[in-house]
């Protein structure tokens, strides 16, 4: 207490104690001198003790009772402020401790007068219990007196000294006890020889123990005494006692130092002896009372029970069983059976109730009723108490149920009093509170009738009682209706959670020994073995014991609990009374399980289930009307086959499910074949609340079952995920289940299945999924150890899968995938590729769903396989062929969605496993990819799978030589094997090796999807085929080549061809959807050729960039034909795109060019472009050399490695040339030649072709001209003359033409005269023996230059005039030929002048053919289609003459040309003289030009012919005289109309006519009399032409006066003036012998008439006329002197 030592303490003592005793001296100082003086000399004495002690405390202990004296003095004054401060102060010593034990003494007897005259009671209490608390200086008869004094306080009339008193007194009695419990401490140390007590019947002599200890021991004697209404031995002085405070005294005391009584013999003698007789005397009223049996009817009246002593006693009874059960087995039993009997019905509500509570007390010490079990029940004559207490319980309860509660007047009136937190204020049979509004109900009992409230009591395992705490109550109180039944029913919860948890627990330590034992005794050390075998079997022992009590306790008491649990169940119409009576139930059955109680694990899940109620499917059917306080929460239909009426589940039912659940879940592994029942009623409940399995097999809440019965609370459905999941969590436990119990879980699944599925036949309605979802959970959580599950769980669920109904199979589906995932995914060990065994196992029930026909379920399969690949696809290894097969088992009649996942699993595969599965599956994923190309169900999967088949090209070319090994190692091992079977090795392609079949198998493929019946497919399929084996066919072997032309290209020509040529030509509207199809696509046909042309093309290319390879085959020439074959038919066919198409081919496969020879320089024809090759150096090392390009440069790369050239035969080369001449010839004749008749559909080959058909010749040419023969030339002449007379037709004429006014050649005509081109240039420099082909090509030539004229006809098909064609309808139209003629004309010149010498020209007349082709458009001049033929023509026939006249003269003798002069003559006459008019919108200046080219035409015949007369027929040069007169004077008709007004007249070439004609007539050349004739006829008819003219003239100009003349009058009189001067001049010119006389006379004749003229107004004739007359002055001469006769 350092709080009131210390120095400040002790000084604030003294100070104080010095002010108490001034104010007591002060006080006193009147009345009572005495003790004022005492008081002073008192502050004198405490001042002396602090001036000379330094222990002042010790040293006022010492003089304490000088000290206190003054006080003690003031309290005998009686006067009571003088008292209060005394005792005042006298506390304040008292708790400074510095009382001696005189002192103390002194002051009790100072109390106890204060006491007897009844002052200061409350201060008189604080005061002792201040003494005897804060120190120990009291005992013994001192203490006995304090005790006494607090008694008596107790008992005065004032009820808060009575209290306080009562108080005290309990503080007085534990602090006594307290006292020997710290002397005990003390003494603790000191080990005591025990001294026995001997029977010793002296009570009193207790000389053993020490003082503090006697104490307590004299104290409970007393207590003793006085509750048995006896004197105290001690306790002296005591007047009065009631029992109930004593029994309140013994308990406190049992209560809180039960090791007093345990420790000390003698107090275990005082209990056996004193306390225990006690209170079975106490107890006899309760015991012989009955209530209700009339008290008149017995003889002596029974003593009634008095509430306040019953439940005391009840209280007693409890802490010693509970405290000292050791020590009184015997009296214990007597009591248990007294407690027992106070639950008969017949006893007071009260007492039952109070009963009860005891009761409850010992159910919450599970080791305690373990002990009533070990020390009566198991022995064989003793009462079986614990069994009695469990039977006892549940006869209670059904009691309370069965009589309803009497002798309890205020059920209704006074409960709402109580203090109890379950207030009732209905009447006792509603359950209800509240009317009208919202009904709100009480947790209650109801059964038959009968309602118990149920009240909240207790805390869960802790016994609070309510009426064993009453203990101010002296009436027995009212019992609220139910709180019994609520005390009995927490007894039971409490004994079933006690006992299993301790029996649980102790399990549990058992089985960690044993586990630990076995592990030492697993590893053992030396000489150690005989000790863990002793301790093993005393383990042994110890477990046999113990589980020999745990069976007893269990079998006692199961029954009991069962029953009165299995009627609160039914009775329960509270959640959490449900609860708790479930997990009672619940804990039951597990903790039989444990103990293989088989019987009575059965029977509590039977109960569970029971309650569920799912036997006969009648899971409470209740009418709407019937009068129940349970909660419907659910209603649904019965899981059975013809399910009648509905189902209602209370709230009740979905706890029980949820214990069931609970049980699984935590005790599965102990319920054996219970399984079935629980799972069985486990799906009813899931099949009614309408929960459906999710991923992974759990359930949740799906749409309501089908059936309009379902209804869900809202209160279910907040509980369904809870429900939901533990249901999956009980699954999950499964994995702890070992081997055994787990098949019994499969098997109890597996007929839940079974039954599942018989009954979901034949309908379509919602099946019961439970076990089929349970299943899958089951497995999912078992991986670690799925192959002793795996078959028996996968068979069953492929069974599921083909079943009918379909929800069911799609579960069963789901089920089985899910697990196959998982198991694979799972972390097995051994890992999955080390155990492969295991891996097919896993994926064989994937391959046997392949054989189920339900595209659900097919469906499912192939997602599964997606999923697979998605995360196992690099693990798969010997699973390929598995995975792969079940995507290439899908059929087209399978459905679109099938179809596509299984694609998508394949685009996977292709994408990223190819590296990752073994070689020799990658000729199943060819295949695989090509059977979904031809599937028609969806196009962009088969275009897709096209493109993978690309990339799985690509792939093998990238890996080439890995696969190539790994094949062939495989292939070795395969053909070792087949040698020991004795059987043929059979594969496909079979002699080819094995990687160049895996190649031939992709082509084949591809091959047969070029002709599948899409056209979007083959064109893909082609487009790849051909791209393949371009880009990668460098990698085949050389023979297998053969393989590739015959079995994959020439077959896949066959199939198109013959698809081609059969096509339908019917219209198709639309390419499915909406899609419009272009106008080139819109027929089977039209699709087909399409296919044609890509196909033919392919092949061609191969043939061309391939030459190289197939040459050396072999067969190499036969190849050629059967592809020239397919070109001519393509080619004839009647379809622009696929002839046009198949002379590109032709052309492709013709520009290959001959092998490299030895060193030679590749040989190039001018046509043909080479690429550069481009080398990647010799490739040494390597199997096959791989090369960069497709061209020369991958041949001369094979070369430069080990390979020797190939020399080519030259012979046979030049056949293969041949052959395609003769192909091509084939080719022109047929598609050239006009059809017979014609009509709308009449085929026509188009423009185009016809050009690329002309331009192959050129480089067929130079291949077979060494052999090209005039019979060849004229086949060819044939085919270009058709071929340029082929029309078009008139949609197509502006593309080809560009516009008709331009003159333009189309590409047709430019390729017919390259042709010819390259003809003339080779026998230009070819020998001698090719030149006889000139005039051949002269006369080709000359047919086209007609053309300008007269355009060719096409058989009988009539063509319309370009310019008048409508483009809009189908008209044919023949092309503009004119360019083309004008042309052919200049090649035609140009050659001539090259050639005009050669014999075969000259011999061959072809300068007369040249000139008669020309005399058609000179002929024609104006009426020529286009005027630039006529003026080329003209310009033409100069040069030709030009070059070819004087040839003919050289050859005038030999006659070649004989018959070419009148030929010239008649084209002059026609070109001069023509008969057509030139247009009416001809300019002067154009009239001019045309003019001049007619003086052109004159000077030539002036300059190149008429000098030349002697060596020119004389015909011919009179037809040139006439010719020449007639243009001289030509001249306006005499009589000419307005219409012809405007007719010009050629001035200039008449004026060169005429001088031509007078040259001609005056040179000296004229050889023949006729000649001259025939000029001075001429003149004379001219001269008189002009006088004629003139005298009109002048006649004409007089009569007209004012009016001018008309133009052409004017013109003609020009002419005649101008015609005479130009006559004279020449006149002037020619020698004077050359001109005849008269001729002379009829000029100057005209010279008065030219006077006449003078006259006339016309300025322009008056010029002319000048200049007629100018030359007069020539013959004016001075008269000759001799006059002649006459006038001659």
């Amino acid at each position: 207490m350092s709080g009131t030592s210390s120095p400040e303490a002790v000084k604030k003592l003294l100070e104080n104690m010095q002010s108490d005793l001034r104010a007591l001296s002060l006080e006193c100082k009147k009345k009572f001198p005495p003790v004022k003086e005492a008081a002073e000399s008192g502050i004198i004495k405490v001042k002396t003790i602090a001036a000379r002690n330094t222990e002042i405390l010790a040293a006022l202990k010492e003089n304490s009772s000088e000290v206190v004296q003054p006080f003690l003095m003031g309290c005998g004054t009686k006067e009571p402020k003088i008292t209060q401060l005394c005792l005042a102060a006298i506390q304040r010593l008292m708790s400074h401790e510095v009382v001696s034990e005189t002192a103390a003494g002194n002051i009790i007897n100072m109390l106890w007068q204060l006491m007897e005259n009844s002052l200061e009671e409350l201060k008189l209490l604080q005061t002792v219990l201040v003494l005897l608390t804060t120190n120990t200086v009291v005992h013994d008869e001192a203490l006995s007196k304090a005790i006494v004094l607090c008694f008596r306080l107790h008992f005065t009339k004032d009820n808060i000294t009575n209290n306080t008193a009562a108080a005290t007194v309990r503080q007085v009695v534990t602090v006594v006890f307290e006292r020997m419990v710290a002397e005990d401490e003390r003494h603790r140390d000191i080990i005591e020889q025990p001294v026995l007590v001997q029977g010793n019947s002296n009570r009193r002599s207790v000389s053993t123990l020490k003082p503090c200890a006697k104490d307590a021991y004299m104290l409970f004697q007393d207590l003793c005494q006085l509750v048995n209404a006896d004197a105290p031995y001690w306790l002296v002085g005591m007047t009065e006692m009631t029992r109930t405070f004593g029994l309140e005294l013994l308990e406190s005391v049992l209560n809180d130092f039960p090791q007093v009584f345990l420790q000390h013999q003698e107090f275990s003698f005082l209990l056996k002896e004193r306390v225990c007789p006690l209170v079975i005397k106490l107890f006899s009223p309760n015991i012989k009372f009955r209530q209700g049996s009339s008290t008149s009817s017995s003889p002596a009246p029974v003593e009634k029970p008095y509430f306040p002593i019953c439940m005391r006693l009840l209280r007693v009874v409890s802490v010693l069983i509970k405290q000292f059960y050791s020590l009184l087995v015997t009296e214990c039993e007597i009591f248990l059976s007294l407690l027992v009997k106070f639950l008969d019905a017949d006893k007071p509500q009260w007492l039952r109730a109070v009963a009860v509570e005891s009761i409850h007390r010992f159910c919450v010490q599970p080791q305690l009723l373990r002990s009533f079990c070990q020390s009566y029940d198991m022995k064989q004559h003793s009462t079986k108490v614990f069994r009695d207490i469990v039977n006892a319980l549940g006869s209670f309860i059904q009691s309370l149920f069965l009589v309803p509660p009497t002798g309890n007047p205020a059920t209704s009136n006074q409960a709402g009093n109580n203090n109890l937190g379950g207030s009732v204020s209905a009447p006792a049979n509603s359950g209800m509170v509240g009317i009208g509004g919202g009904v709100t109900l009480l947790p209650a009992f109801e059964y038959r009738g009968t309602w118990i409230p149920i009240l909240t009591i207790t805390v869960q395992g802790s016994a609070k009682a309510t009426y064993l705490e009453m203990l101010d109550k002296v009436e027995p109180p009212t019992i609220p209706e139910g709180y019994a039944m609520s005390v009995a029913f927490h007894c039971l919860l409490d004994l079933v959670r006690g006992i299993t948890s301790m029996i649980e627990g102790e399990l549990g330590e058992v089985e960690t020994e044993c586990q630990t034992t076995t592990e030492e005794a697993s590893s053992p050390t030396q000489s150690t073995e005989q000790q863990d075998l002793q301790s093993t079997s005393d383990q042994m022992d110890k477990e046999i014991v113990s589980r020999a009590v745990w069976e007893e306790m269990v079998n006692a008491c199961w029954c009991g609990l069962l029953a009165a649990l299995s009627l609160l169940l039914d009775a329960s119409t509270d959640e959490a009374a449900t609860e708790n009576i479930l997990k009672a139930e619940l804990t039951m059955a597990a903790l039989c399980g444990r103990l293989g109680l088989v019987t009575s694990r059965d029977a509590f899940i039977t109960a569970i289930c029971k309650a569920y109620s799912v036997q006969g499917q009648s899971v409470m059917m209740i009418s709407p009307s019937s009068e129940s306080h349970q909660q419907v929460v659910a209603v649904g239909q019965p899981l059975a086959v013809q399910p009648q009426g509905t189902v209602m589940l209370t709230s009740k039912n979905i706890q029980c499910m949820r214990t069931l659940l609970n049980l699984a879940h935590c005790h599965g592994a102990v319920l054996g074949t219970s399984w079935q029942l629980v799972l069985a009623t486990l799906q009813h409940l899931v099949w009614i609340l309408g929960l459906k399995p999710s991923s992974g097999g759990a359930l949740k809440p799906g749409r309501a079952v089908e059936g309009p019965s379902t209804v869900l609370t809202t209160a279910v459905m907040t509980d369904l995920p809870v429900i939901s999941n533990i249901l999956s969590r009980l699954f999950e436990s499964s994995q702890y289940l070992d081997d055994v119990s787990l098949h019994h879980l499969i098997n109890a699944l597996c007929s839940l299945s079974l039954e599942a599925m018989d009954m979901a036949y034949g309908n379509n309605k919602e099946p019961s999924l439970f076990a089929v979802a349970k299943l899958l959970e089951t497995g999912l959580v078992n991986m670690h150890r799925i192959e002793i599950l795996w078959r028996p769980l996968t068979g069953h669920l492929l069974e599921v899968c083909q079943h009918p109904n379909s929800r069911m199979r799609e579960w069963g589906a789901e089920a089985l995938t899910s697990l196959i995932k998982a198991g694979l995914t799972f972390n097995h060990d051994p890992p999955l590729s080390q155990n492969q065994r295991l891996q097919l196992l896993l994926l064989n029930p994937l391959k046997e769903m392949s054989n189920i026909n339900h595209p659900d379920i097919r469906l499912k399969q192939l997602e599964c396989v997606l999923q697979i690949l998605q995360s196992q696809g690099d693990s798969l290894g010997p699973g390929w062929p598995l995975v792969l097969g079940v995507m290439g088992a899908i059929r087209n009649d399978q459905g679109e969605s099938l179809i596509r996942t299984a694609f998508q699993c394949l685009q996977l595969v292709v994408t990223d496993f190819l590296p990752t599965m073994p070689c020799t599956c990658l000729q199943i994923v060819v295949d695989v990819a090509g059977s979904f190309g031809l599937h028609n169900q969806e196009l962009n999967i088969s275009l897709t799978s096209i493109g993978l088949l690309w990339n799985i090209s690509d792939y093998f070319f990238q890996r080439g030589e890995t696969i190539e090994k790994e094949l062939n190692k495989e292939e070795a091992a395969q053909q070792k094997q087949a040698e020991e079977k004795g059987v043929v090795l059979n594969r496909p392609f079979h002699p080819a090796p094995p990687f160049d079949c895996l190649w031939l198998c992709l082509y084949a493929k591809l091959g047969e999807l070029c002709v599948d019946p899409r056209p979007a497919v083959r064109k893909s399929a082609g487009q790849t085929l051909f791209s393949t084996i371009g880009a990668h066919g460098t990698l085949l072997q050389h023979s297998t080549w053969h393989t590739v032309i015959w079995k994959v290209l020439f077959h896949l020509l066959d199939r198109v061809r013959e698809s081609s040529t059969t096509a339908d030509k019917e219209k198709i509207e639309s390419g499915g959807g909406n899609i419009l199809i272009h106008h080139s696509r819109d027929t089977a046909e039209k699709q087909w050729a399409e296919t044609w042309v890509l196909t033919l093309a392919g092949v061609a290319r191969i043939f061309n960039t391939r030459r190289y390879l197939l040459q050396p085959l072999g067969d190499f020439s036969r190849a050629w034909d059967v592809l020239l074959d397919h070109i001519q038919s393509a080619a004839l066919s009647k379809n622009n795109e696929v002839s046009l198409a198949a002379l590109k081919s032709f052309q492709e496969i013709l520009q290959i060019v001959s092998p490299v020879r030895d060193s030679d320089k590749p040989e190039t024809p001018p046509v043909v472009n080479v690429p550069v090759p481009v080398l990647i150096g010799p490739i040494s090392g390597m199997s096959r050399p791989f090369v960069r390009t497709d061209s020369i440069g991958e041949r001369l790369g094979r070369y430069s490695s080990s390979e020797p050239p190939i020399v080519t035969d030259e012979l046979e080369d030049l056949n293969l040339w041949w052959a395609a001449w003769n192909t091509w010839y084939r080719i022109g004749s047929e598609s050239t030649k006009p059809p017979i008749t014609f009509d709308k559909l009449t085929f026509i080959p188009s423009q185009p072709f016809l050009t690329a058909l002309i331009q192959i010749f050129p480089a067929l040419y130079q291949h077979i001209k060494t052999g090209f023969n005039m019979d060849d030339l004229q086949k060819l002449g044939v085919i270009l003359h058709s071929a340029i007379s082929v029309p078009i037709s008139s949609d197509a004429s502006p593309f080809i033409l560009p516009s008709y006014t331009e003159a333009v050649l189309t590409s047709l005509q430019e390729a017919v005269l390259t042709a010819l081109d390259v003809l003339q240039k080779a026998i230009c420099v070819g020998p001698e023996n090719m030149q006889i082909m000139y005039p051949a090509i002269f006369d080709q030539l000359l047919a086209f230059v007609e053309f300008s004229c007269k355009p060719p006809q096409y058989g009988q098909l009539e063509t319309k005039h370009i310019a008048n064609a409508k483009y809009n309808q189908a008209e044919w139209v023949a092309l503009n030929y004119v360019p083309f003629a004008e042309r052919s004309l200049e090649v035609v010149v140009d050659l001539y002048q090259k050639t005009a010498c050669h014999k075969a020209v000259v011999n061959e007349k072809v300068l007369q053919n040249i000139i008669k082709t020309l005399r058609v458009p000179l002929s024609l001049k104006y009426s020529c289609p286009s005027e630039s033929t006529w003026k080329l023509a003209v310009s033409s026939l100069l040069r030709v003459l030009s070059i070819g006249l004087p040839v003919a003269r050289q050859h005038a003798s030999s006659g070649k040309f004989d018959s070419m002069w009148p030929e010239l003559a008649n084209t002059f006459e026609d070109f001069l003289f023509t008969k057509s008019i030139p247009p009416d919108n001809l300019s002067i200046q154009e009239f001019q030009r045309n003019e001049n080219i007619d003086v052109e035409v004159v000077q030539l015949i002036s300059n190149e012919i008429l000098p030349y007369a002697n060596f020119i027929p004389k015909e011919f040069v009179g037809q040139i005289m006439t010719m020449l007169n007639k243009g001289s004077i030509h001249s306006q008709s005499s009589s000419f109309t307005e219409a012809e007004i405007d007719i010009r007249l050629r001035e200039e070439f008449s004026k060169m006519c005429f001088e031509t004609l007078l040259q001609f007539s005056f040179s000296n050349k004229v050889t023949t009399p006729q000649e001259g004739y025939i000029s001075r006829m001429a003149l004379s008819v001219l001269l008189k032409r002009s006088q004629d003219v003139l005298h009109r003239y002048i006649e004409d100009e007089r009569l007209s006066g004012k009016c001018p003349l008309p133009r052409q009058q004017v013109t003609e009189i020009i002419f005649v003036l101008k015609a005479v001067s130009t006559l004279i001049d020449s006149l002037k010119k020619t020698q004077p012998e050359n001109v005849d006389g008269n001729t002379w006379a009829q000029v100057i004749a005209l010279y008065p008439t030219l006077v006449e003229c003078i006259t006339c107004s016309s300025s322009e004739v008056c010029s002319a006329l000048k200049e007629a007359l100018v030359p007069f002055k020539d013959f004016m001469q001075p008269p000759a002197s001799r006059v002649q006769n006459g006038e001659s």
